[in-house]
């Protein structure tokens, strides 16, 4: 029964997960395009799939382990100090400012408030390493349900307006999840130099896809700038740390069957996400 929360699957995959019976497919001899089609998950999602299985596999059998694991696991601690550093400060910042006594009852309440505020995002931030590491092994089983595009957006900052097909558009998606592919989209167009002219939303549907689409206006992003977005751990603006740029957002739309990508002309760049129109076949 579907419980409304994305489970993170503990010690493995389930032989029911449709990513595997896709995968499974290929391999006994199905043709991509066809299994693609069937599942409703974007063909170019599903061959990376196949990739992994069969490198995973591999490595399994030859006793060999994957050589970028150690160094993908310190980068990996590195982002997650770093994600949770600054947060972490504020509050304790703050705490101590409580603990002189000496606040009058005015400041008092700003500073619960703001200690409130660093709470908040250091366990945003503490989620979305969790997430990370899951989603990385395949251990994110979304709980998809029907809402609305606006829904999902409500609390973006500034507010979006969206365009295209509106916002009453329904997804089936897990809110929780695909709110936070839509939040880092979101965050990361508006926050790459140049800064844009304008940030806009737009909702289209493209059979058997729907796509939501952060359109940024104004001067083109360097190329190596948008590529360095979907690595995993790039050096932030001020190369004090690394960040989890779109690599949690990508991930999370191939949980949903989907994917995430950029379009760039002279006039902007956009943001997307596209998901199937319907339910993963499979799912619960």
């Amino acid at each position: 029964m579907n419980s409304g929360r994305p489970r993170l699957v503990e010690g493995g995959r389930p032989a029911d997960d449709p990513r595997v019976l896709a995968v499974l497919e290929v391999l006994g001899g199905e043709r991509a395009p066809v299994v693609a089609q069937r599942w409703a998950v974007d063909v170019a999602v599903l061959h990376r799939w196949v990739r992994d299985f069969v490198e995973a596999g591999t490595a399994q059998v030859t006793n060999r382990p994957d050589e970028d694991q150690a160094r993908q696991r310190d980068r990996f601690l590195a982002a997650f100090a770093h994600e949770t550093r600054t947060p972490l400060a504020v509050a304790q910042g703050w705490v101590a400012m409580l603990a002189e006594e000496e606040l009058p009852p005015a400041m008092v309440q700003r500073t619960v408030a703001r200690l409130a505020e660093a709470l908040t995002r250091l366990a945003e931030r503490s989620r979305d390493v969790e997430l990370m590491a899951a989603a990385s092994l395949g251990l994110v089983r979304p709980a998809p349900e029907a809402v609305r595009v606006g829904d999902l957006v409500a609390d973006l900052e500034p507010a979006p307006e969206v365009g295209g097909e509106g916002p009453g558009v329904e997804l089936l998606v897990d809110p929780e999840l695909f709110g936070r592919v839509l939040r880092d989209l979101w965050r990361e167009a508006g926050a790459a130099r140049p800064e844009p002219d304008s940030l806009a939303l737009e909702v289209r549907r493209t059979a058997p896809w729907v796509e939501v689409r952060v359109v940024r206006r104004g001067s083109p992003v360097d190329p190596q700038v948008l590529r360095a977005l979907f690595e995993p751990f790039d050096l932030n603006d001020d190369a004090s740390g690394v960040t989890i740029g779109l690599y949690l957002a990508r991930a999370l739309a191939v949980a949903h069957g989907g994917a995430v990508g950029l379009d760039q002309d002279e006039d902007g760049t956009s943001f997307w996400v596209r998901v199937p129109e319907r339910r993963l076949a499979g799912s619960s």
